[in-house]
This record gives structure tokens, sequence and C-alpha cells, in this order.
């Protein structure tokens, strides 16, 4: 899909190099009918020397404050912040088949966020320009490995004449096994050992390749508990571990290291670990079948995991498979068990996205008139908060993730995931960017195919039997997305069944502090550890009392 979209880019392009020059007399006079201060030139001076194609972003934060923030007032990044939509602002156009010493002109006023730059106040401010080669910048949040970009550059508004940006870097890959500085040193020092004991998934997907028309990969990695021996009969237990929103395969290192090092000390049992990236261009795949993103439920149980237990000594049974994962990742765990709840035996899902379309981060999507920017009385609807301040609302958050990119923000990853494909080939809108009005059709779509809670009530006769008990979900009392709602309404809809369930609603936990006990930033993962082994191996007892009830 990606490619095509470029394709086309690069052929509208095309066209205008092609046109007459009456157009390109008219594309003059515009610009210079334009405000000085919406117009800025970006050149491709010394990143590549070959021709280069992505999505031109432009960031301003205001000198004296940005340098005030930073270390010794030297400021070597100026980037946005999801939680802060007023660190910086933020123009983008596309950019398709820029050559080397090529400059290109970036309207800022076009598509930008919080508003156009010719409304900015005037005065001193620092920007940088990112070429984003990839269209990943919403997907990994933020900019990546071979991204271009320029110096930060100190530029006075309005300006007498368009300033000039060059890319003059590129971005380089960052080795994901050096571990940050905050990481324990139990951890660092076992960091060898775990690596030695973890080993690569690079798996061709058939039923993926056949959707997408091109050999498609799941990735990830296994980790082998301390002792593993591949030629003795012991089997192990397997959790099958996925990140959030934002994560990707190699940043799921740190929880990985972190988890041998606990075996190794004997505070978590032996168990082989599954680390499954589900990351993607569109954003995250939730292993969830969708006819936008392909059938990777169907991808993960009936081929990856097969191959996997024919590979390594894994239980192989459905006591013996445990799903554990936060946020996206802990929607992704709870979708996976109610959908394929014979294979499973249990998942622990932490914060995980909303599981009941009645709460779907504070809005009922299913509410005649149901709008995701303002509530009946008209005020904004909040997104994110921290100790009970609002930090970015659901409209910046929206119109800022537009602006960055088309594909794998937040919000356009639900699309991905939960919406009916649209005439053109893209899954159909929830809601109007413009004016937050959710689509009553789409929503309709999502109630039938995506809704956790109304699915377990229209189908819990058939399902009881093989999930009753199985469902163990942990979310903080103030979760920083608002994510404690839905639970809460599916515990409702679970007791009103008789459902057998575990809810754990942690008094003053956040959506980023929930696994965190003291100075233990893995604690809860420890608990929920033990847990699972003992329903494989019955009997069994943590050796040191549960600590997170």
């Amino acid at each position: 899909m990606g490619q095509h979209q470029n394709k086309i880019a690069a052929a509208l392009l095309a066209v205008c190099v092609a046109g007459t020059g009456m157009a390109w007399t008219g594309l003059a006079r515009a610009e210079q009918a334009a405000p000085s201060q919406s117009l800025f030139q970006v050149e491709l001076d010394g990143a590549s020397q070959q021709p280069v194609s992505g999505r031109l972003l432009l960031f301003a934060s205001e000198a004296k404050a940005a340098k005030g923030a930073a270390k010794d007032g030297k400021v070597e990044m100026v980037d946005a912040s999801a939680f802060d939509p007023k660190q910086a602002s933020i123009a983008a156009r596309e950019v398709s088949h820029l050559q080397p010493g090529q400059q290109v002109t970036l309207d800022a006023d076009q598509l930008a966020f919080p508003g156009a730059f010719s409304k900015l106040p005037p005065g001193d401010y620092l920007m940088q320009a990112v070429l984003d080669v990839d269209h990943g910048y919403n997907v990994v949040d933020g900019r990546g490995a071979g991204d271009l970009v320029s110096e930060v550059v100190s530029v006075h508004l309005p300006a007498t004449a368009a300033p000039v940006l060059k890319l003059t870097r590129v971005l380089p890959a960052s080795d994901p096994w050096m571990l940050s500085a905050q990481t324990p040193a139990a951890v660092r020092q076992l960091l060898p050992q775990a690596r030695a004991h973890t080993q690569a998934i690079d798996f061709t997907s058939p039923a993926l390749s056949v959707f997408w028309g091109r050999p498609i990969a799941m990735r990830g990695r296994v980790l082998l508990p301390p002792g593993y021996d591949a030629h003795a009969t012991t089997r192990y237990p397997t959790v099958y571990y996925t990140h959030g929103y934002s994560g990707n395969n190699d940043r799921m290192v740190p929880v990985l290291a972190s988890v041998y090092a606990a075996m190794s000390k004997g505070e978590m049992p032996p168990m082989i670990w599954v680390f499954l990236d589900e990351s993607g261009y569109t954003g995250t795949v939730e292993f969830a079948d969708s006819v936008n993103n392909g059938p990777w439920g169907q991808a993960l149980t009936a081929e990856l995991i097969p191959a996997l237990e024919a590979k390594y000594h894994m239980d192989a049974t459905a006591n013996g498979r445990f799903l554990n994962g936060h946020s996206s990742g802990g929607w992704a765990t709870l979708w996976l068990q109610t959908n394929y709840p014979s294979m499973f035996g249990g998942t622990w899902s932490t914060s995980p996205d909303p599981s009941d379309f009645h709460d779907f981060v504070g809005v009922d999507l299913y509410a005649p008139n149901a709008n995701l920017y303002r509530d009946a009385q008209g005020k904004p609807r909040p997104f994110l908060r921290d100790q009970g301040k609002v930090l970015v609302t659901l409209e910046e958050f929206s119109k800022q993730e537009r602006v960055i990119g088309e594909y794998g923000g937040q919000m356009s990853s639900f699309e991905w995931v939960f919406s009916p494909r649209g005439k053109d080939g893209r899954p159909m809108p929830m809601f109007d960017r413009d004016t937050g009005a959710v689509d009553p059709k789409v929503m309709s779509y999502w109630r039938d195919h995506y809704d956790i809670a109304y699915r377990l009530q229209q189908q819990w006769t058939q399902l009881k039997g093989d999930l009753d008990g199985k469902i163990h979900l942990y979310v903080g009392s103030v979760d920083s997305a608002y994510l404690e709602g839905p639970a809460h309404k599916l515990k409702a809809v679970l007791d009103g069944l008789g459902a057998k369930s575990d809810f754990r609603f942690l008094p003053a936990k956040g959506h980023f502090d929930l696994y965190t006990l003291g100075d233990d930033h893995y604690a809860l993962l420890k608990d929920i550890s033990w847990q699972m082994y003992e329903v494989a191996r019955p009997g069994t007892k943590a050796p040191a009392p549960l600590i997170l009830h």
C-alpha cells in the first residue's frame, strides 16, 4: 500500500514538472503572495547522494523556552511531543525524488499543527527539518534510522526571505542491545548470557503473503530460560508477550534482558518467552484478522506458533501457553484469548486499549451524534493526563498525528485494525479529523467485529467452557489514557454473565508506572509470571508472597 502511494505521488510530481510555464508562473506568484513567515526552503545537502522521497517535516520551538529546557542551554533536536502539544509547531508536505543540491518549498500554512506558521508570534525560533523517508514517524513515535535531518537553526519570524534549512545528516541505526545507563547493573551484567539465550524470529507467513501479494515476515525474539538444553527432554511453559503502540522488535530488548536476569536469579520461573513484534507500516496490527492489515490472528495461531513448537521444547498445550501485553499489546492479548480460548491458558493483559466501545477513552462511540473532540456541553475531551492534569486533548492529539503522517498514528492504527475498507482501498475513518464527528456506520462495523465486551455478551454460551477463568486484567486506577473506564465496563459485562475473571485496579497507578514497585520496574511482571507458572505446573509456589494484588 505504501509503495503504491509513493508511485502515485511520483506520478503527480511528474505531471507538475511536465506542466506549462504558465503553471510554474502561477506557483511562483502564489509563493510571492503568501506570507513570508509561512515559506521555507529545504535543501538536500550531503545527507544523500541519491534522490530521496518521504514526508518532509519542519519543527519550530520558541528559542528561549527550548534553550531553557535543554541541558546547558544547547538544543540538539527540535521535535514534537504527544504529551506536550505546545512543545513544537509542525508543518509538513510530501516530497518525491528530491535531488542532491535541490531545494523544495514548504508552505508552513498548508498543513500545520497547532496552526499556520504565519500566525506564530513574532520572535526567535529554533527550527529543524526532517525527511521521514519510510513514513515511520508515527509508527515508532519519532524519527528513526535512515531519516534525513538538518542542523538546528535559529530563525527570526517573520523573516524577510524564506529561510533555508539543509538536510546534512542521515540518522544511523542504533544497537538495540545497548541498554540505557538507568538499566540495573545486574541486568547489564547478564546481558551477554541473555543474548546467547535469544534467537531471532523471521517467519514468512503464507496467509499474510497471500493477502498482500508479496512475502510478509513475522518478527520477534525467542528467549530461552537459563539451563535450556536443546538435546534434553525438559519442556517449558511459554509466554507470548507483545508491546504497545510505538513499540517494535528492538524496543522490547530491555524487557527481554530484564526477564532473563529475573529468571537467572530465581525471581521468575523458568519459561520460554516469545517477544512478538506487532508493529507495522500502519501502526500496531494487534494480531487481529483485519480486512485492511490481513489475517494476523490466523498467521500467529495457525502458522507461527506451530512452527515455534516444532523447533523448541515448549509445552505445546493450552495450559502451557500464556499471553501478556501492555496497552495496545494488552488489547491484542485480550483479543487473542477471547478469539482462541482453547489455544491459550490465560491472558494477563495490562492497561489494554478499550475493550468496550461504550467507553473509548471517555467517549461513548455508540451514542447519537458522538463526537471525539467535544462532549455534549462543548468541552474539549481529554486524552492524556498525569497527576490529575490534562496534558493533551483528543483533538490536539489527532490533529498532530494528521500533520506528522497519514500512516501509523494511534488513531489511524485503530482504523487499520477495526474499520471496514473504503472505496479508495483504505480503512474508513472512524471520525472526521476536522470536526471530531464519529461515523455511526463505521461504529456499527467496529461493534460487530472488534468490540470484545459485545462479542462476549453475544457468544458467552459457546465461549464459556474454554474461556471461563482465563481473563486476568490489570489497570491503574488513574490510567494516563483513562483506560480504567472501559476495563470497568468489561468487568461489569463478565460479572453480569456470571463469568470467572480477575480484574485488578491498582490504586494511584497510571499507564507507565503500572509494573513498578519501588525501584523494581518489572515487579508486576514477576508477579504475573508466577501466576502463569502455577497454571502450567500446579502446586508451584512463588519464592516470595505475590506483592501486587
